[in-house]
C-alpha cells in the first residue's frame, strides 16, 4: 500500500502539495503546511464538504482539521492545510508518511536543502 493524502475518506487527493516544516529548537514540537494549488477537492460538486485533511498509509491514518481555502477573485484556488505534532514519537511517524508519500509519487525528499544520502545534488 503506498501513501495518500485524502479530503474526503476513501478518495486519494491527486494534487501533489508544496509542504514546508517547522520544528522547535527541541525537536519534539513542529507542524507541517501543506499547499494544494488547485486541488480536486475543490471542484465544485464538492466544495463545502472538506472536514479535515487525512494522511493515510500502511500505518493507518494521521488526521488534521485545520483546513482552509485560500481565495483569488472570490474563488477558491487553493487548500492549505496544517498538521501539527506534539511530541518526537509523533514527528517520526509523520516522517515515516513523508517518506512513504515521496516515494509514492516519485518525488524528492530531503531536509534542510541538503541532499539525502545517495542522491546528488544535481
Amino acid at each position: 500500500m503506498g501513501a495518500a493524502i485524502q479530503f474526503f475518506r476513501g478518495v486519494d487527493e491527486p494534487v501533489v502539495p508544496d509542504i514546508r516544516l517547522t520544528r522547535s529548537r527541541d525537536g519534539r514540537t513542529g507542524q507541517a503546511l501543506f499547499v494544494f494549488d488547485e486541488p480536486d477537492a475543490l471542484a465544485p460538486e464538492t466544495m463545502g464538504d472538506i472536514t479535515g485533511m487525512f494522511l493515510v498509509d500502511e500505518e493507518g491514518e494521521l488526521v488534521t482539521r485545520e483546513v482552509k481555502a485560500r481565495f483569488v477573485n472570490g474563488k477558491a484556488s487553493a487548500l492549505e492545510a496544517t498538521f501539527t505534532w506534539k511530541s518526537t514519537t509523533d514527528f517520526e511517524r509523520f516522517m515515516r508518511f513523508a517518506q512513504r508519500y515521496a516515494e509514492t509519487h516519485d518525488l524528492g525528499f530531503s531536509g534542510q536543502g541538503e541532499p539525502e544520502p545517495g542522491q546528488d545534488d544535481t
